[in-house]
């Protein structure tokens, strides 16, 4: 296990390095390592018997260190001293604005590298226009003292995959930036992909640790594969198996006495139809192309605040041990007339405290929603291609205490951070998103067959 220590540098041309006090080396290294820049060097334990990392400011040019880091982990084998890790958090939409270098997603960045110090970890942003593969290096964006920073580091131990959207992850060049990191220099990269509805659906349907989550969910073919449905459980979800951020879903009710079709959904403001049949609801509200791509969900008769139906959103991260964890829960209260409790339109968000007044029930409560998330994160894990390290779930808690999956996001929004009293988990979620690259990092030194077996 990786320990954490105080960085500091000293003006010397000697390349040089002490290690802290306390920590045991395996060998006698002469390798020093950050990134994917190797030196050798003096390395012996700290002349003042400190228990922090001293490098020599020739050393550090000579790896590619930041002046400004502050804090690093330390790895060995029997012949190299590792400093790290280095992350790459790549993305795309880079504007040439030094004060906005990522546009609107700035602020979510700064505050997740923010957290460096007290991880030991290293990031930087990057996309593709950044890396220079002949020389081995990547122009990366720091973000130190409130204010971000440009330095020529070298390729990162692990990239942490932040594409914002689908569309941008489609992108060839940023699937060969991806292909080459991983094949060419065996740098692992974590939480690629978004989730495609369905495919996670069918996926996790058979494993035992998932199906009692899981409404009845099928792609949609035919008109008739809605009726018995809405007739079965009163409404049903029209959703885009490859949608995000709540955009076209559709509530769809049924009143048995009049034979009457209601589509609950968002266009500019929330809005209620009435159809005579389904095939004239579909007809009006998608074209071919569209239709092509639903999939049929089933309604949950939710638990309710004020008469407003309420579900949950559950982050899960991974930290340094590999292990799941329960990162944040927040209660998700749907806009009047809304299909859907996103803040988008009109849902309002609350902390469980909030949701649940009363000890005993939040405690329940709780715990249904840690067990169901742990549970399908194993599931996923297991089920899904690459290295999955957060997901967010929108969860629901039926009238009889039954929770429900209704989506699993591989790159969460962070909109329920908004809420006051989810600074703190505001803060673990980026901690322990940079955190894991210390496993991956540590797995790889060790281990890196186990790595890319999965």
């Amino acid at each position: 296990m990786s320990v954490r220590y105080k960085c500091e540098f000293f003006d010397s041309d000697d390349i040089k390095l002490y290690y802290p006090r306390e920590f045991q080396p395996k060998g006698e290294h002469q390798i020093i390592s950050f990134g994917s820049n190797a030196a050798e060097a003096e390395c012996c334990r700290h002349p003042n018997g400190r228990n922090v990392i001293s490098i020599s400011s020739s050393l550090a040019k000579i790896l590619g260190i930041p002046e400004f880091v502050s804090s690093l982990c330390l790895f060995d084998d029997d012949e190299t001293l590792y400093l790290g890790p280095l992350v790459g958090i790549f993305t795309s939409g880079f504007t040439p604005f030094q004060l906005l270098p990522v546009g609107e997603r700035t602020k979510n960045f700064a505050k997740q590298m923010s957290v460096q110090t007290s991880v030991g970890a290293v990031p930087f942003l990057f996309g593709e226009k950044h890396i220079d593969w002949e020389k081995g290096v990547i122009l990366g964006f720091f973000y130190h003292e409130h204010s971000w920073k440009k330095r020529i580091v070298p390729l990162p131990n692990v990239v942490y995959d932040r594409l914002p959207n689908r569309s941008s992850e489609s992108q060839p060049s940023f699937k060969k930036v991806k292909e080459k990191m991983e094949n060419d220099y065996l740098i692992p990269w974590y939480n690629p992909g978004f989730f495609n509805k369905l495919e996670l659906h069918e996926r996790l349907y058979n494993d035992p640790r998932a199906e009692n989550y899981l409404p009845e969910t099928h792609p949609f073919r035919s008109f008739s594969d809605i009726e018995p449905m809405v007739a079965t459980y009163g409404h049903v979800y029209l959703k885009q198996a490859d949608g995000s951020n709540g955009d076209k879903i559709r509530q769809v009710l049924y009143d048995s006495e009049k034979n009457d079709y209601y589509c609950r959904f968002f266009d500019n403001k929330n809005r209620l139809y009435k159809y005579d049949s389904i095939e004239s609801l579909i007809n009006h509200l998608y074209k071919r192309k569209e239709s092509e791509k639903l999939i049929i969900q089933q309604g949950i008769r939710l638990q309710r605040i004020d008469k407003k139906p309420m579900d949950f959103r559950v982050h899960v991260n991974k930290d340094e041990s590999g292990h799941w964890n329960v990162s944040a829960i927040a209660a998700k209260i749907a806009g009047e007339g809304s299909p859907t409790t996103h803040t988008r339109f009109g849902g309002i968000v609350r902390s469980l405290e909030e949701a649940f007044t009363e000890e005993e029930e939040r405690e329940t409560y709780r715990n249904k929603l840690h067990k169901a998330a742990l549970d399908l994160a194993a599931a996923i894990e297991d089920n899904i291609g690459g290295i999955v390290a957060e997901i967010g779930f929108d969860l629901g808690i039926d009238r009889n205490g039954k929770v429900w999956m209704f989506e699993a996001n591989s790159k969460p929004g962070r909109h329920i951070f908004s809420h006051p009293g989810l600074k703190e988990s505001d803060t673990l979620t980026n901690k322990l998103a940079l955190a894991f690259a210390i496993h991956l990092t540590e797995k790889t030194i060790h281990s890196p067959q186990l790595l890319w077996e999965g």
